[in-house]
């Protein structure tokens, strides 16, 4: 850990960590702008960067884009970032009652507390996991993805059976190409360009950026007015002690929360939320601009981050979306990660791990200091931003293969993206299985062929059997919970 903080904290990392959280920062306060799009954006400029640097920068961008979503989310009630939604409750009747400095100031410090109370836990955890994971084999591996698969597809925001569509399709387009087994061309179609199968990069590219595009061009205004903030930022040490239990308790929630595959930010928040009504003495008083409300949205958001890290550098299973593209950044630059990662590239498990707690400290120097510079691109119209965004698109895209044919498959999914959206169904899924896709036929294949064929070598397997069961109670719950229901409503018409 010394040597990786060592590492990062050379003059060119910590600029890239400070261009990349700032940035962050910007897109991230910018509504319909997400980290997601960023990162996948700038993943092509980190070609030709070491991989610390290329990690560095990603990570930066990571924590500014779900911490820069507040601003927006207090000022105009339009949250920059899904993960910021919660903070609208209590954050914009505070700025409507001319408390807005005073809502951006918690905002921000509880970001902050949020970020380094989950590096506690990744810095913690991370290597004791990643020891734990050696022992797993193929068949664990397998059945891994699976689960995780199966836990994204059933905590997806629309209906189970989307979630699953999802993810099948996601997984349906990472087939064509060569089969690495025997080395032959499947689902190819004669196409010499489908031999490679679809890239990682123009898919994810497509799939946000470009479906974003298209659904906001056709609904792009000029800028909403708003008062933007002009005082100092009011914060004391009074603070620590009236909002110190809430951002403690909302922090381990938003790390235990992102831990679990496909929940996200967002529900971290909405579950840290709750919780601090439900504790709360004066529960009536949230959603009508109350501190504790605005505490427990931020402290939890930014902590789902560095719980999302702990399975994608322990595992190699992505978190969310994000975490998707740093596995795709991570296999551009030949590292697979998982529980080899801490041994085959220390430098990078430890670097991630060392950049988040730097890039939390970047982005309370740079948000505490610009916020009321940053609050004023809100102001921007969206369709000079739009126009920006596109070119930025086809350059990454091209950039990959410098081949025309990867443009047209960003604006091939784009559309993809843009159809399964007005559809309900979810993206996450979708991309995520594309992502893992591979992972799991690979391990699968692994699997039979040590068994010779023998599935049922896997009840031989406990860490395998117990994926499994978590898999199939996922898929079995909402059945459980309905027959719970309706036993309870007949027991009590019973009783009435």
């Amino acid at each position: 850990m010394a040597d990786a903080f060592s590492l990062l904290l050379t003059w060119q990392n910590l600029l890239l960590l400070l261009a990349g959280t700032g940035l962050g920062i910007v897109v991230g306060a910018i509504p319909g702008l997400t980290a997601s799009m960023l990162i996948a954006l700038t993943l092509p400029l980190t070609f030709h960067m070491d991989p610390v640097s290329a990690v560095t920068l990603l990570i930066g961008e990571y924590v500014g884009g779900i911490s820069g979503g507040l601003i927006t989310a207090i000022l105009l009630r339009m949250p920059g970032t899904p993960a910021s939604i919660v903070t609208t409750f209590d954050g914009y009747p505070m700025a409507q009652d001319n408390r807005a400095e005073r809502a951006l100031a918690l905002g921000i410090l509880a970001s902050v507390v949020g970020g380094i109370i989950s590096w506690v836990f990744l810095a913690g955890m991370s290597p004791s996991l990643a020891r734990f994971a050696l022992q797993f084999g193929p068949w664990e591996y397998f059945t891994l993805v699976l689960m995780a698969l199966v836990m994204l597809a059933a905590l997806a925001h629309s209906s189970m059976v989307k979630g699953l569509l999802a993810a099948a399709l996601g997984m349906a387009f990472a087939l064509p190409g060569i089969d690495s087994s025997v080395g032959q061309a499947r689902l190819t179609f004669g196409s010499d360009a489908l031999l490679s199968g679809f890239g990682l990069l123009p898919v994810l590219i497509g799939a946000f950026a470009i479906s974003q595009i298209l659904r906001d061009s056709c609904s792009v205004d000029s800028g909403t007015a708003t008062a933007l903030p002009k005082s100092r930022l009011p914060v004391a040490w009074s603070d620590a002690r009236q909002h110190g239990a809430n951002m403690v308790r909302s922090s381990v929630i938003g790390t235990w929360i992102g831990l679990l595959p496909g929940i996200g930010a967002n529900i971290a928040a909405l579950v840290a939320y709750s919780t601090a009504k439900q504790l709360s003495k004066e529960p009536d008083s949230f959603g009508k601009g109350h501190e504790p409300g605005v505490v427990a949205g931020e402290s939890a958001n930014n902590a789902s981050i560095g719980g999302a890290l702990i399975p994608l550098i322990t595992m190699g299973i992505p978190g969310s979306v994000t975490e998707a593209i740093l596995i795709g950044a991570l296999t551009i630059h030949n590292l697979q990660p998982g529980p080899l990662l801490f041994q085959n590239a220390p430098e990078i498990a430890y670097g991630i791990i060392a950049a988040y707690l730097v890039a939390n400290i970047i982005m309370l120097v740079l948000m505490w200091s610009a916020v009321k510079y940053i609050a004023r691109l809100a102001q921007i119209p969206r369709a000079g931003l739009l126009g920006c965004i596109l070119i930025f698109c086809v350059v990454g895209s091209y950039a990959v293969n410098n081949s025309f044919i990867d443009v047209w498959v960003m604006i091939g999914f784009g559309v993809i993206g843009l159809g399964l959206e007005a559809a309900r169904v979810p993206l996450g899924p979708f991309v995520i299985g594309f992502v893992l896709s591979p992972i799991a036929e690979e391990q699968l294949r692994a699997s039979l062929m040590m068994s010779d064929g023998d599935v049922t070598e896997i009840l031989t397997r406990p860490y395998a059997l117990l994926f499994l069961a978590l898999a199939a109670l996922t898929l079995m719950w909402p059945v459980i919970l309905e027959r719970i229901r309706s036993g309870r409503t007949r027991l009590e018409s019973d009783h009435a």
